[in-house]
């Protein structure tokens, strides 16, 4: 079993060569994932894949011919807390650059931390314009999954009146605040607005506001076991007759909780499900399954997203020469790597990609349509 705090996984720091001690300096790199909170869920397969990344770029060379090894911490804990916890990896234990996969919130206090001093890597969907020395981004923004949706929901399933409503931090309220504007163009309205904290566990009085709204969409921005009450709690309510249900943080874990009973025209946007069919994906569910065996964590967006981040790390700090943050900066525009999500090309420190809209309604997501190639809008000046 993957220790909480820390997983070494390169070989030693001395090889035997020709009788002789050589020393080398491996690269350590820290993985900031969600163990606890209400993310928490997401944690175990981010683990499975940023180890599956690891083995990879240590066989074909590592970083520059150095082998990586990676220290992990759990950030599914306040901003300050997490910061302190990237810190100790940093400071304590000689993390020379991370990969984190965690909420926004978060990801702003380890900027303030980092100072632009050590290579950072942000996987998971996010909000978009977080743009600083050394950061690279490679999760999903709203212009990409919500952008071509929503008005592809407006004509497939004849919706106008959308309900929004997620946690109350900065992921939420600007995805919404830049969703107001895809509503708009696509001939909808916004019928009702709301952000609950994340200690909401009951959701029965924001229910009975989006029934009386007149809603036939609502747009969920809500996080890990929060999603799944509210999802659950919206199909007792018998409010799937009434509206769809469209999230940008609904993956396989997720979904699983929620029940095929209380999936009744849920939708999800994404870079990356399960079940998409393409070599690339095909070959890493296989890699996954072959590692960490049948029962392992369900392969979702948000674990495979800790895969994309090292592969994108190892391909920054190879064509830079080094981990130095000037060097790899300078390098990042243009820098291609491959993934589960097939070929990518770094631009504005973010990454275009195709968007699979899926229906879990049975339970399971199945590919409704896609849309290729969607740069971001919400990417970094370089």
């Amino acid at each position: 079993m993957l220790k909480k705090n820390a997983i070494l996984l390169s070989s030693a720091a001395l090889s035997l060569t020709l009788g002789s001690v050589t020393a080398f300096a491996d690269i350590k790199v820290g993985v900031l994932v969600p163990d606890s909170g209400p993310a928490g869920l997401f944690g175990p397969s981010t683990r499975n894949s940023a180890t599956l990344a690891a083995e990879k770029i240590n066989a074909n060379g590592g970083i520059n011919g150095e082998q990586i090894e990676l220290v992990f911490a759990d950030v599914g804990v306040p901003p300050a807390e997490a910061a302190q916890s990237a810190l100790r990896l940093w400071k304590g234990e000689g993390a020379q650059a991370f990969v984190g996969m965690h909420d926004s919130a978060v990801r702003e206090a380890l900027i303030g931390r980092f100072g632009g001093q050590v290579p950072y890597v942000y996987t998971p969907v996010y909000e978009g314009n977080s743009c600083a020395d050394g950061l690279y981004v490679t999760g999903e923004t709203p212009s990409q999954q919500l952008e071509p949706v929503i008005p592809f929901l407006a004509e497939k399933e004849g919706v106008s009146k959308w309900y929004l409503i997620g946690h109350d931090y900065n992921w939420p309220r600007d995805t919404n605040a830049l969703a107001k504007g895809y509503i708009a163009d696509a001939g909808g309205e916004v019928v009702g607005e709301e952000y609950v904290p994340f200690t909401v566990s009951e959701f029965d009085s924001s229910l009975q506001r989006i029934k009386e709204s007149g809603a036939d969409a609502v747009l969920v921005t809500l996080v890990g076991g929060g999603s799944v009450g509210f999802n659950v709690g919206f199909a007792g309510f018998g409010l799937d007759d009434q509206a769809i249900r469209l999230g940008t943080l609904i993956e396989e874990n997720t979904l699983a909780g929620i029940g095929a009973g209380n999936a009744n025209r849920l939708y999800s946007s994404s870079g990356y499900f399960a079940s998409i069919q393409t070599e690339a994906a095909a070959s890493f569910a296989a890699d996954y399954s072959a590692a960490f065996g049948a029962d392992a964590p369900a392969l979702n967006g948000l674990g495979q997203s800790a895969y994309e981040g090292l592969m994108l790390l190892a391909a920054l700090a190879n064509k830079a020469g080094s981990v130095d943050v000037a060097a790899m900066d300078a390098a990042a525009e243009g820098t291609t790597w491959s993934t589960p999500r097939g070929n990518n090309t770094m631009v504005g420190r973010h990454m275009a990609q195709t968007i699979y809209l899926a229906d879990g309604s049975s339970g399971a997501f199945s590919v409704v349509t896609s849309f290729d190639n969607v740069a971001s809008s919400e990417n970094c000046a370089n």
